[in-house]
């Protein structure tokens, strides 16, 4: 199973991770590898959690990724 991230630097240093797919699974660390590994033990505890809840697990074909332009004179 696999789950997308998005990584955001940090105003304070370093990076930190949220996963679309599980609202309110969020990672950090001081590198982007190291980040991406925080953020997959952070997946797999937040399912252990959903499953201890006997809640519906969310997969990727739930998530629409898109872009939206804005006009320069909105800028």
């Amino acid at each position: 199973m696999e789950h997308m991230i998005l990584i955001h630097r940090a105003e304070e240093g370093g990076f930190w991770s949220e996963v679309p797919t599980l609202p309110g699974c969020f990672s950090q660390g001081e590198t982007i590898e190291e980040t991406i590994n925080n953020s997959k033990e952070a997946i797999e505890l937040h399912i252990q959690a959903l499953i201890a809840d006997t809640a519906k697990i969310p997969v990727e074909e739930d998530l629409i990724i898109s872009h939206v332009k804005i006009e320069s004179a909105v800028v």
